[in-house]
């Protein structure tokens, strides 16, 4: 009984789930349309059950397909990190990576230990600071890549992914029931300042500073003391810190996670740090299972998407 899989099928099953359509899928992996198809096919036939719920153009995932979908993007992970490490450059050196200081924590250490078991022998800095303070060091060639936080993707920049800007506060807080509203904001260059100012003046209401730092730790501190409240991205959140449910506070914008590498001069190690970062990215918040047939997509694509 063969018990042999093909990487290449389980590829084409991935890119479609992740592309939303067998003709995005088709172009990414460099195959005929009707090749996607076939190798749908075969994959059905090796394990004996459709993976997939056909109806007309659309394709949607079945059970079965689920199931296999997770293990299918385990499967090409190890491929390709066997096939790296077998056939890649023995990379060593540095390489500097620019992160605003509010999502080191969230999204850094998994990516950080996985490229540092592939290469062990290569060592990345940090940069943390403001995502304009970083575009200007990746443009001025002081960083080799960097993630930013911004509501549109620049030139150049590809989105990983998007978050909700909240307001944040102490769990059980009462400081935004004050007025003057307190509130606690990043320097003049925080990308989340102007909005939520913004945001508050157009609501009308009142708000004094409270803390207006470049780094979090002092603008957590006055949250969890509930001196104020701040804006904060979603996933962001420490535990001890909560969204802050209040009519009078204004919505706030969705925020952009992005990756940018300098349009040329790209190292071969920061290429390579950018393709872990871009499967830690879709393994985490890949949107489940709608994809069309005929090449319109049917969902919001979670792979990364190039933009300007």
């Amino acid at each position: 009984m063969r018990r042999d899989i093909d990487i290449a099928l389980l590829r084409a099953l991935v890119a479609v789930v992740e592309t939303g359509s067998v003709t995005s899928a088709a172009a990414l992996i460099n195959l005929t349309q009707a090749a996607v198809s076939q190798q749908l096919k075969r994959l059905e036939e090796l394990f004996g059950t459709e993976l997939f719920e056909r109806h007309h153009k659309r394709l949607s995932l079945r059970p079965a397909g689920e199931r296999l979908l997770a293990q299918a993007q385990r499967l090409i992970a190890l491929n390709d990190e066997v096939w790296a490490s077998m056939s890649a450059p023995a990379y060593e050196g540095e390489v500097r990576l620019g992160v605003p200081y509010d999502i080191v924590g969230t999204y850094l250490p998994p990516i950080l230990k996985r490229f540092d078991k592939a290469w062990p022998r290569v060592r990345v800095s940090l940069e943390c600071t403001t995502t304009p303070q970083l575009l200007e060091q990746l443009n001025q060639g002081r960083i080799d890549l960097t993630l930013t936080t911004e509501e549109r993707c620049g030139k150049n920049g590809e989105t990983l992914t998007e978050d909700e800007l909240i307001w944040a506060g102490a769990r059980n807080g009462t400081a935004h029931l004050r007025d003057p509203l307190p509130v606690s904001l990043g320097t003049e260059r925080c990308a989340f300042r102007p909005l939520a100012v913004e945001a508050l003046r157009d609501t009308g209401r009142d708000w004094r500073p409270v803390c207006e730092a470049s780094n979090m730790e002092p603008l957590l501190a006055s949250l969890e003391a509930d001196l104020a409240v701040g804006p904060l991205l979603r996933r962001s959140l420490p535990s001890y810190l909560t969204a802050v449910e209040d009519g009078r506070l204004p919505r706030l914008p969705n925020f952009l996670i992005n990756l940018y590498l300098p349009p040329a001069r790209q190292s071969e190690i920061a290429v390579e740090l950018a393709r872990h970062i871009r499967q830690e990215f879709v393994a985490r918040f890949r949107q489940p299972n709608r994809a069309d047939g005929g090449g319109r997509s049917r969902r919001k694509p979670a792979a990364p998407a190039m933009a300007g």
